[in-house]
């Protein structure tokens, strides 16, 4: 006969329940000290650029989900890594690199660098991978470089002016496109700016996607199947956009410009958004038929 005895490890000792809160707040600190200045200048762009306004919610919205799974971090044994400080020193390169260069896509994404780093070094690759999905969503508040931002633009700006001038000659308004500029009856020229190409809505509706996957569906896979629908969805609704921008201009000019246009694009963001949400519908209904279409398993012996 055989006893056996469970032995209760006090959390603290057991080091599975607590977190190192002391290396986290001095490796915390010294980052932000050394990446003051970069982060200072993403903070003015924020502010200043109209396509990157959502740059302010993505680490308010990152630090939510972190203090919601608090608890399975927490449980997570923490195992310092030193390899993280490789990490670190390959994120503090590549800054001094951006900023000598003047490059500052590279500058940035440094600093995410760098944070996988000191989260490596101070708890460890489990916590890390907990943490995957949060630290992803810190993307989104880095802009696009600009060589691949321009490259990407034009082709949009085409495509929403050929949309727009195929669908209002449909219905019946005369329409001459010439490049992204297109021409009315009445003398208005609607011009298909950077602004409506549609890589303003398309980062902010793809950060918004992947948060609406996050909170709404426990399915991993969900959050890379909206995130993929939204480039479409984001042209759509652009497109959709100097559609309603070019009728209006046949009919009152004044209203396609101003506050009314602002308001315009701010409505066909909330459809590109429900459309978001539609399209996670009819995701889950088609999962749930093939589900159920599925043969049960075999009954094991």
């Amino acid at each position: 006969m055989s006893i056996s005895a469970k032995v209760s490890v006090p959390e603290d000792q057991a080091g599975h329940l607590r977190l190192p809160w002391a290396g986290i707040a001095w490796f915390g600190a010294l980052l932000i000290v050394c990446y003051a200045p970069v982060l200072n200048r993403l903070v003015w762009q924020w502010a200043t650029d109209e396509d990157l306004g959502h740059g302010f919610f993505v680490p308010v919205v990152v630090a939510w989900i972190v203090w919601r799974n608090r608890g399975k971090l927490m449980a997570i044994p923490t195992r310092p890594n030193y390899w993280g400080l490789l990490l670190i020193a390959w994120g503090m390169v590549q800054m001094l690199l951006g900023a000598i260069g003047a490059e500052l896509f590279l500058a940035r994404t440094a600093f995410v660098i760098s944070l996988v780093g000191v989260i490596v070094a101070v708890c460890g690759i489990p916590v890390l991978r907990a943490l995957t999905f949060p630290l992803f969503l810190l993307l989104f508040m880095i802009p696009i470089p600009a060589i691949i931002y321009a490259q990407i633009t034009l082709p949009l700006q085409l495509f929403a002016s050929s949309v727009a001038a195929g669908v209002l000659n449909a219905i019946g308004i005369p329409v001459l496109q010439t490049g992204n500029i297109l021409e009315l009856a009445n003398g208005q020229q609607l011009s298909v700016v950077e602004a409506c190409s549609g890589i303003r809505s398309l980062m902010s509706l793809s950060f918004l996607s992947l948060v609406y996957a996050w909170f709404f569906d426990p399915k991993p896979w969900m959050r890379a199947a909206l995130l993929v629908l939204t480039v479409p969805i984001a042209i759509l609704a652009n497109a959709t956009r100097v559609v309603i921008t070019g009728i209006i201009s046949a009919n009152n000019p004044k209203m396609a410009e101003g506050f009314f246009h602002g308001v315009e694009g701010a409505v066909v963001f909330l459809f590109a958004l429900a459309l978001v949400v539609v399209c996670h519908a009819l995701i889950n209904r088609i999962y749930r038929i093939f589900q159920k279409a599925k043969p049960p398993d075999a009954a094991h012996a």
